[in-house]
């Protein structure tokens, strides 16, 4: 394990200060930063990353593959002074759209989101993000956010919806490098989080959305499937499905299934 606290320069018009701790091998980075935390006082946008982690978490208790050397796996830690509760989303959307505009930038095609958080290039999952608030009052103290980007990898067995940065542009990264270009965009709309009001943030991400306006098929937490449309978000973050019968339900993370 070491430490850096320095300023990474990627490009002369790029420049990130940042405090990451970076760890051979550990279980999960949210995990290890949410213990680390518990133990000790910890800078504000600290960065772990691992080069080896061997469990790692997405939404709902699902696992998230990564290979040594292929693998992007990192946590940041962010205070956050005045966010209420039921504006947490924001951060969901905030963390997303970091994501897809970096992709972008790197000249991903047909990147979006689909709610709540995974990055996709196409119908194909290329970044998965899981976020855990741990509240004050009404209050959210601090976030610990754990994003996973699958660069280098080649094959994904029994995954057919997952992709890479490889795979989509035909050529290997840096992992350390695609960091640095997440980190930039991450931090910057973390600081701009109280900044902008949700209407903001939501006309952003729902621009953004997978499959938003087409009609797709669902399953719900009964195993019913039906078809619908997405229509965009609530002020909660719920996800907007406009049904067969015309009329416009709310779903939370896991009421639904999006079968495409």
């Amino acid at each position: 394990m070491f430490l850096v606290d320095t300023i990474k320069s990627l490009k002369p018009n790029i420049v990130v200060v940042v405090n990451i701790i970076k760890l051979n091998a550990i279980d999960s980075t949210n995990t290890y930063l949410k213990e680390r935390v518990n133990e000790t006082f910890v800078e504000d946008e600290t960065i772990i990353v691992a080069e080896n982690q061997q469990k790692g978490r997405g939404q709902m208790g699902n696992g998230w593959l990564s290979r040594t050397g292929q693998s992007l796996t990192f946590s940041v830690f962010k205070r956050f002074e005045g966010l209420m509760v039921e504006q947490q989303f924001v951060i969901s959307m905030a963390v997303s759209l970091a994501i897809v505009e970096t992709f972008k930038q790197m000249g991903v095609s047909s990147v979006s989101i689909k709610w709540p958080n995974d990055i996709l290039s196409g119908n194909k999952k290329i970044a998965g993000i899981l976020i855990e608030n741990v509240l004050e009052g009404t209050n959210i103290k601090h976030s610990i956010i754990g994003i996973g980007v699958n660069v280098n990898e080649s094959d994904f067995p029994y995954l057919p919806q997952a992709s890479s940065l490889k795979l989509e542009m035909g050529k290997s990264f840096q992992l350390e490098e695609v960091l640095m270009l997440i980190l930039k965009n991450l931090l910057n709309n973390l600081k701009s989080v109280t900044n902008l009001d949700f209407f903001e943030w939501q006309e952003l991400y729902e621009r953004n959305m997978f499959r938003r306006n087409d009609i797709s098929t669902f399953e719900n937490g009964d195993g019913k499937r039906f078809n619908g449309i997405i229509k965009g978000i609530s002020e909660m973050g719920e996800l907007l499905v406009e049904t067969e019968n015309s009329s416009t339900e709310k779903f939370q993370l896991k009421e639904l299934k999006l079968l495409y």
